[in-house]
């Protein structure tokens, strides 16, 4: 089967038929802006204190802490109303060239972070309320780059 064939029959289910027929995709639609605006605004939280320029008295330790359980709660969100809105037109979405720059960037801030989690992170104890290393200040950067994408591209699509 390909996948266009697949996109298709996504769109034909009666999930998607009724989602994209109803009330349900509005709401849908703003819940998924409402749960984003919850990932990116504590991620930037986070990723301006590592930058250092803001919340520089509160240990990057403790911000991520109480943080970035509400980033995933956001994120958790998000997946499943987006999934919600994409069954709806999974074709167009598909080959359209801002939903594909949105799912690259999500995966390149994905990466960052997994890659930032478990390398600079785990010597957090010794730089927490010190100066930020370089790598650390890079890493939120390159998140602040691609979430601001994310963002973009959404709006785009």
């Amino acid at each position: 089967m390909s996948l266009a064939a697949v996109w298709s029959q996504l769109e034909e289910s009666p999930l998607a038929q009724h989602i994209g027929e109803s009330w349900w995709f509005p709401l849908l639609e703003s819940i998924h802006v409402v749960a984003i605006t919850l990932v990116v605004g504590s991620i930037l939280m986070v990723d301006l204190r590592l930058i250092g320029v803001a919340a520089r008295g509160y240990p990057v330790s403790r911000m991520s802490k109480e943080l970035v359980p509400w980033t995933w709660v956001g994120f958790g969100v998000a997946v499943v109303t987006g999934i919600g809105l994409f069954i709806t037109r999974a074709g167009s979405y598909m080959e359209n060239p801002a939903f594909q720059v949105k799912l690259l960037l999500i995966a390149l801030a994905g990466l960052n972070m997994v890659m930032f989690h478990f390398s600079v992170f785990r010597g957090v104890a010794a730089w927490d309320q010190t100066t930020t290393p370089s790598i650390a200040k890079a890493s939120a950067g390159l998140s602040l780059a691609f979430w601001s994408g994310v963002v973009l591209a959404g709006r785009w699509t």
